[in-house]
This record gives C-alpha cells, structure tokens and sequence, in this order.
C-alpha cells in the first residue's frame, strides 16, 4: 500500500460537521488501500483568537509578540484541539488513529520562534505506525527546537509541515482547500476564470508570493526543492463526488502543452514609498535598504530614476502594508544622514502580475499586458519582471478592472 499526506486548513476543519466531512475523506483513501497522514490546521479563526489572548496577556506591548517562545505555546495549541477532534472523529467510524504533535514526530526547527524553519523531519517512527495501519493525525504549523521549546513556522505554516512530512515519508501531498483547484485568476473577480489541470511549481511559487492565496508560499519552495507531488483539492465534497478533481503542482518536464501565461494574480497588500532628492552616489541604496533588511521589512518592486539635478534621484519601492508606517519611519530616520528631500507615503495601491513558464521562449508578453491596460486607462506606476512574471502597480482603485482586462488578453478563458 502506498502512504499519502492529506492536509486540511482551517475552513475544512470549521466545526465538528465540517471535521466529520474530513473523516469521510480520510476514510474513503483508507478504504482504496491508503496508507494516510493528516495534517491539520487549527479551525477558522481559532488562531486570531490565541494571537488576540497574548496581546491581552501583554506580548504585544513587548514589541515583539511573535519571538516569544510562550506566544508559540499558546498559538499553537489551535492545531493541537483540531488533531485531537480528527482522530477521536476517526475512531468513532471505527478506524485507527491517533492525533501526533510536532515534537512526538519530532519536526525539528530553529529557535526563530513565530517564523521557525523546519530543519529536520524525523519521520522513521511515524511511518512505521502508519505502515501498521495507523491514521495518524497530525497537528501542523508546529515543531521543536533543539533547545526542546515549541516553535511555530507563521501563518499558513499548516502547509509547509504537510509537503515536510510527504517528503520525510516519501510520499505525495493532497492539500484540500475552500476551492478546487489552481484558477487562472480570482473566480470572485473574473467569471470565466478557468481551473488548471496542472500548474508547474514555478508558477504556482510565482503565483502565491504574488498574492495567491491557495498555497502557502514557503511550502511551495518545499515541495519544489524536494519534488513532493502536491494536488489542490476541495474538502467541501463528499468522497466521490469529484472524481480527478483538483490541481496537480509538479516539474515543468510534466506539462506537455506549456502554455504562454498561466494565470492572472494580484495583490492589495502593498504599499510604496517615494524618496525625492536622493542623492545619486554609491552606498546611498545600501544604506536605505540595509536599515530596512535590519528591521525585517521586506522590500519588492524597486525603481530609481534621475531627479531634476543629474547628482540626484527619486526612488520609488514597495513593502507589505503592514510594514508601511515602520518602513517610513526607518526612511525618514536616515533623512539627515543621507540628505534626501522628503518622502511620501501611498497604501492606496496594489500589484497585477501574469505568470507564465512559457515566457521564457515567447516575446510580446509585456506589450500585451501595457496595451490591454493602456486601453482600460489603467497607469502603470512601477514594473519588476523575472523569467517567468511581469508584476506592474497600479492605483488600487483599478485592481479588478485590470485582472479582467488582462485574463481577457492573454485569452485565459480559453485555457
């Protein structure tokens, strides 16, 4: 019999109607002769709720809530209730199972509580239990570290330690979501978005780090570094309603008809910062970006250009919105050492990217996505490519009238 890694996140496992559904589907695998792990995240919004009770407890007013090694006590105790509901659900069918921790497993990570990286899955002692016919149920998002605290891997972190155990056991990942599969595009903003058969694990990495919220983006370069098989599937089904439904993530080699572009993503979680009257020597970018880097501010989309004096320049980057006011203040920190002008501050703005691993043997890409925006009346304010993705900012208020125009030009709707 062959193992396989099925994973839940948070809206499949809602409440106990919703928990039994997913022991429908885990029996249905058993029952086709299945060797089965689950790895389960905490339910909807349980998690809100614990990282809400260690604000009131005061982590927050310590700065850094998530690098305590007691808020990942608390937070992780979301998957742990799950994982227990699951397999008591299991037993109760009449099936074998018991709920696993991350430290019984162990998932061994580093000490970099609230964001830990998985550095070691020891996955000898679970597949022997599960090669004893033993559903083990498995609480993701948590681990151990060396020093024997529990970590946890930061939200969505479900999904990393499901492709980690499939790639400890050998085996392929189903990771079942509120939708059925990979789209081209959202399905809320454009109607005609089509599901994909098959996606590569470059574009559906591309993809969630765009703004795609199927995956998370960490597990994707997982299974892409360790060649896990993942398929996206809804839990929202009975067992066989649905038969080869889903998404399959896999080597670019296994998609014959490569197409072009892919899909359409978007993201509203940004914000950009203008620098006017930069001056234009060496070390002024390092030091900008290096203050930042120290903080933790992840910057994106970066652009520069000459100001009205050729010893000057403007710059224009991007950060996540939630780091804008801290990344201004980091900026507006340096005003004196550096000699800038001002610098300005918009949230009210978002990124459109399409993605495609058939950019890489196509020309054209760009000038169709500048002129199917350019006929919407849509103004690009800065563009960032890589091999496989154009990403452009836009005013957020012409986010969906972009994602439209662009599914329509790239002909998605014909996938």
């Amino acid at each position: 019999m062959s193992r396989l890694v099925m994973k839940f996140g948070g809206t499949s496992v809602a409440d106990l109607e919703r928990i039994r559904r997913v022991g429908r589907l885990v029996a249905a695998e058993v029952e086709a002769g299945r060797k089965v792990a689950v790895v389960v995240s905490a339910m909807a919004g349980k998690t809100n709720e614990l990282v809400a009770w260690t604000d009131g407890a005061g982590a927050a007013a310590q700065g850094l809530p998530d690098s305590d090694d007691e808020y990942d006590v608390v937070v992780a105790s979301g998957e742990q209730v799950t994982a227990g509901l699951l397999a008591m659900t299991l037993r109760n069918m009449g099936l074998n199972a018991r709920s696993w921790m991350g430290w019984q497993i162990p998932i061994v990570t580093d000490e970099a509580h609230g964001r830990a990286r998985i550095e070691d899955v020891r996955g000898a002692v679970l597949g022997e239990a599960m090669d004893r016919g033993e559903i083990a149920v498995i609480a993701g998002f948590q681990g151990i570290s060396p020093s024997g605290r529990i970590t946890t891997l930061g939200r969505g972190g479900s999904d990393t330690s499901a492709v980690a155990i499939a790639a400890a056991l050998g085996a392929p990942c189903d990771i079942y979501t509120d939708v059925d599969g990979v789209y081209t595009t959202d399905p809320r903003i454009e109607s005609r978005a089509r599901k994909l058969a098959k996606i590569s694990y470059e574009e559906m990495l591309e993809m969630a780090s765009l703004g795609a919220k199927v995956l998370q983006t960490r597990s994707v370069e997982l299974a892409m570094s360790q060649r896990v098989p993942v398929r996206v599937l809804s839990s929202f089904v009975e067992p066989g309603e649905a038969p080869g439904q889903g998404t399959i993530v896999c080597d670019e080699e296994e998609i014959v008809e490569k197409r072009i572009v892919s899909g359409v993503a978007y993201s509203r979680d940004e914000a950009k910062l203008t620098l006017f009257g930069l001056p234009d020597h060496p070390g002024v970018s390092s030091r900008i970006f290096g203050a930042l880097a120290d903080a933790n501010v992840n910057v994106d989309m970066i652009v520069q250009a000459h100001a009205r004096t050729a010893d000057s320049a403007n710059m224009e980057f991007t950060v996540g919105k939630r780091d804008a006011k801290r990344a201004e203040e980091i900026v507006n920190s340096l005003k004196h050492e550096i000699g800038f002008e001002s610098v300005a501050l918009d949230e009210d703005v978002a990124k459109v990217s399409v993605v495609g691993v058939g950019m890489r043997s196509h020309s054209g890409v760009a000038k169709t996505m500048f002129k199917a925006l350019a006929e919407k009346g849509v103004n690009i304010q800065v563009i960032s490519t890589s091999e496989i993705k154009i990403s452009v900012l836009i005013d957020a208020a012409y986010t969906e009238l972009a994602v439209r125009a662009l599914h329509a030009a790239y002909a998605l709707d014909q996938v």
